[in-house]
């Protein structure tokens, strides 16, 4: 394929781009998303850094032990629904009001299983009763996140700007709470509550949006049908979402068995500066899904080229993040943090790069649900989660916390690019990344 062909076919022409009302509506929707996540990274980066060296390594340690603990488990609550109901909604929008409260319904259950769950584990732990009740308050926040499907909604819409102003007032509220709490020297299990205050008052700003823009959200819409049709539809997603959270958490927990609470402060703080920039693929990928579902349904080329973009788009911007801060690192450590937290620095030049795979992860997973394909996304989570378990019991006796940090990377490689490979049905998906790799050498795979 010469260069004229490839800049034809898979390059976007912007006049015909500004020109298009679609494209200008996916747009504008993705920009609000931005711009509200980019706000939010900088408040919760400036906030969090705060409270990181308030707490210091022990306590931020404990802390981010308990919300790894619950996390690790809090996917069940979602019962894997937010991307197929978005499709719901798009496809069939006679039957709104019952999708959002049989989903609603649903995520209940999953909120009761969760914390069943979450009981059950705490009898194998050697945790004090502190740390048990962080983890219970931790816990009920997560009830509120049921009202997320209000948010699902939006997408569906593509009017996310409706979501991101109720974000933003409540980014605004819980972040000078935080200030207020260490101003104060509040002892930690407020920051347990906080967080759980964060999520009741979301749950109420959606309702409250939600009220103003369409109607009261019901609660007692539930069709035992559409629960039938969406529980089908999404366990895969359950069990693969509690894989993603394993791989994903487990190394915080492992650290704190193998090591120690100091420990795992030291990997967090680490962690934390990389996990402000995963929200940036999920927030693109979110606003980009409805237009992607419409695209696989109208044009299968166009769709082709549309993922094809997406992969070269997030290849190249986060390996020029993952670039730049391996070489500031010690630099964006010391000032941020302080000399206590320096040896979260080589946990950071090994971690950032697992932002380049977990990118691709978001990607690839949208794509497998708008191909229909969700039981992939549970075999490569189950696969993901073994080989980051072996991966941690194998290399944190030997590296410390840097071995946790090798063990992520190699598993988001996996998961997110070399799994692809491994059926017939993700195969063109894996070539197609290979080729936004390889700037288009094997897009011969592609046709």
């Amino acid at each position: 394929i010469n260069k004229n062909t490839f800049q034809m076919n898979f390059l976007p022409n912007f006049t015909i781009l500004k020109k298009h009302s679609g494209i200008r509506k996916y747009f504008s929707n993705t920009s609000w998303l931005l711009g509200e996540r980019i706000l939010r990274m900088g408040v919760s980066l400036f906030v969090g850094i705060y409270v990181v060296r308030f707490l210091g390594p022990e306590k931020f340690g404990l802390l981010s032990y308990a919300m790894s603990f619950v996390l690790l488990f809090g996917t069940i609550a979602s019962f894997g629904l937010n991307e197929i109901l978005v499709r719901e909604l798009l496809q069939d929008k006679t039957q709104i009001k019952e999708l959002l409260s049989t989903a609603f319904f649903l995520k209940i259950v999953g909120f009761l299983m969760m914390g069943s769950i979450i009981i059950f584990a705490l009898q194998f732990t050697n945790d004090d009763k502190y740390t048990h009740l962080m983890i219970t308050i931790i816990s009920l926040g997560i009830f509120f996140q049921s009202f997320n499907v209000i948010d699902c909604y939006f997408q569906s819409q593509v009017q996310s700007k409706y979501v991101v102003i109720v974000q933003f007032i409540q980014l605004l509220i819980t972040s000078l709470i935080k200030i207020f709490l260490i101003l104060n020297k509040a002892t930690l299990v407020w920051f347990a509550i906080v967080f759980m205050i964060d999520q009741a008052l979301l749950a109420i700003l959606l309702l409250s949006i939600y009220r103003w823009k369409k109607e009261w959200f019901s609660v007692f819409s539930v069709k035992w049908e559409l629960a039938t049709q969406l529980f089908k539809d999404a366990w895969p997603l359950i069990f693969s979402g509690l894989m993603v959270s394993i791989y994903m958490k487990i190394d915080l927990i492992m650290i704190k068995e193998m090591l120690d609470v100091k420990a795992v402060g030291i990997y967090a703080a680490a962690v934390k500066l990389c996990e402000v920039l995963y929200i940036l693929p999920v927030v693109v990928m979110s606003s980009l899904f409805p237009a992607i579902v419409e695209a696989r349904k109208n044009n299968l080329i166009v769709y082709r080229k549309q993922v094809y973009r997406i992969y070269e788009i997030m290849i190249g911007a986060t390996a020029i993040v993952a670039i730049i801060t391996m070489f500031l690192a010690d630099w964006i450590v010391y000032i941020l943090y302080g000399s206590i937290y320096q040896e979260a620095a080589a946990i950071l030049k090994i971690y950032i790069w697992a932002f380049v795979f977990v990118s691709l992860g978001v990607v690839s997973s949208k794509y497998l649900v708008a191909e229909n394909l969700e039981i992939y996304a549970l075999y490569r989570s189950v696969v993901g989660a073994f080989i980051n378990i072996t991966l941690n019991w194998y290399l944190i006796p030997i590296y410390g916390i840097k071995g946790a940090a090798f063990a992520t990377l190699i598993t988001q490689i996996f998961v997110a690019y070399l799994f692809l490979f491994c059926f017939r049905s993700t195969r063109y998906n894996f070539w197609t990344v290979t080729s936004a790799f390889t700037f288009g050498l094997y897009k011969n795979k592609l046709q």
